[in-house]
This record gives structure tokens, sequence and C-alpha cells, in this order.
């Protein structure tokens, strides 16, 4: 049996690829191990006892700081509005690009251009705005659009990826068929590109949920999750800041999984009427 000899490359490689998981993984490890301390534990090690104490404490118990609630509300409600505007004007754009149009090309790099300005600057610059025109930030305004500026460029870009691939021979088909333009959309072109849709979305909630630093000068008076996060680690001393953020993340795994079935399901379901 041959055996193909591997160079240097290959553990180098190998080494980095471990140190990334490691990076990546390792500090949610850590909170999420120290998350089921005993009642006496802290916030370091070693743990002092196991248990789903702090998990019981934070999901039945009033804290003395910290609007969880609230701020989880917040921010599942802000995700939701982000992901229906980051489907819908990706998908009108995605539409619009297909063809060339007087002012795109400057369009198209003004919009992606927001991916390279500091988040920081983003949210420093909707704020001020706000105040010069007289009006108070408040997550459902002023974060709404600094989320934009962050979750539209990419959805923009799926949008575009995926209509440089699309077959206008569909669409063709449809309408020698007799169907409108509709009916060519709704029954040809958005069953073909829903999975993507699905994936713009997923793209547009978690950007928006686990946003920080476009929401620091912009969520008003009220906190997002991740700011009430940020704020609470000065003050918080017991683990049930680690719970939290055990929680928090398998949330947003959840809505991952669920994603990626939802898409899977819609394949499966194309692929079934495409052989039908």
């Amino acid at each position: 049996m041959n055996s193909e000899k591997r160079g240097p490359g290959f553990y180098i490689l190998t080494a980095f690829f471990a140190l990334f998981v490691l990076f990546l993984y390792g500090p949610l490890t850590t909170i999420f191990i120290l998350s089921f301390q005993g009642p006496n534990g802290g916030l370091t090690f070693p743990m002092n006892g196991a248990s789903v104490h702090w998990f019981r404490n934070l999901l039945f118990e009033q804290q003395a700081v910290g609007d969880f609630g609230g701020a989880f509300s917040r921010s599942l409600i802000l995700g939701l509005m982000t992901m229906v505007a980051t489907v819908v004007v990706s998908l009108l754009a995605g539409l619009a690009f297909r063809r060339r149009f007087l002012g795109s090309g400057p369009l198209f790099y003004l919009t992606i251009a927001s991916l390279i300005v500091p988040s920081i600057l983003v949210s420093l610059g909707i704020g001020l705005a706000f105040q010069v025109f007289g009006l108070s930030p408040a997550w459902y305004s002023s974060a709404f659009g600094a989320h934009l500026t962050w979750t539209l460029p990419f959805g923009l870009l799926i949008m575009f990826a995926v209509f440089n691939r699309f077959n206008p021979a569909y669409e063709e088909a449809a309408r020698d068929l007799g169907a409108t333009s509709w009916q060519t959309f709704a029954h040809v072109v958005l069953p073909i590109i829903l999975p993507s849709l699905v994936g713009v979305g997923l793209f547009g909630f978690t950007l928006s949920y686990d946003e920080f630093a476009r929401t620091l000068m912009t969520a008003g008076t009220f906190n997002t999750l991740p700011l009430e996060i940020y704020g609470m680690t000065t003050n918080v001393t017991t683990p049930v800041l680690y719970a939290l953020g055990t929680v928090t993340t398998l949330f947003s795994m959840g809505i991952i999984v669920v994603a990626l079935v939802v898409i899977a399901t819609l394949r499966k379901r194309r692929a079934r009427k495409v052989a039908g």
C-alpha cells in the first residue's frame, strides 16, 4: 500500500489550523464550563462544585443588576427587523443590478464602502446626526439604521453572486409558456433563489443580534443584549454572567441550525419537483 509522504508544509498548516480552532472555540469552551459551577463558584478556575444553579438563577430569579429579559427582547426584535429589511432590500437590489443602469457602479461601491469604515465611526456618526436633527437615538431607529449599514452589503454581495449564476433560460421558458412577469418571478425565480434568501436572512439576523460597536452610540437609553453583557462585566461577580453567555451562544447556534434545516428542506423539495 503506497503512502504519500507529507512535507513540512502539511504539518505547519495543521498546527496553524489547530491554533485557529483553539483561539476560536477555547474562550467559548471556558465560558461554557465555568457556567456550570456550584452555588459558591466564582469567575475563575478552579471550579467550586458543579451544578446548574446559575442557569436557574438567571432564568427564574430577579437579578440585582442588568435587565436580561428586556435586553434580549430588544436584540431579538431588532435582529428580526434587520433580517426582514436586509432580505427585501437585497432581493430588490439583486434584481435591479441584473441590468446596467445609470449610476449603478458608484451606487454599488458606495454601498460596499460601509464595510471598510470602522464600525465605531459609523455608530458615532449616526448618533451625532440624530442629535443634530433634534432626534433621540433609540435601538429601533438609529441602531436599526446602523445595523443595516453592516448587514446590507453582505446581503447584496450574496444576491449578486446568486444572480450571476442564475440561468435566464428558466425565465424565458416561462414567458414562452405565457407566464406574466410576476408569475415568472413568483413561480420560477423565487423558488430557485429561496435557499439563498434564507441565508441572507440568517446573515442579517446573526450580524444584528451580536453587533456591539455599531450599537454603542445609537441604542439610546435602553441596551441591547451585547451592550447589557458588556455592562455586566464591570459589576457582576458571579458565574451568572457565564450562564448568560452560554444561553445566548446556544440560542445563536440554534438559529443557525434552524436556518440550515430550512435550506436543506427547500433544496430537497426543489430537487423532487425537478425530478417529477
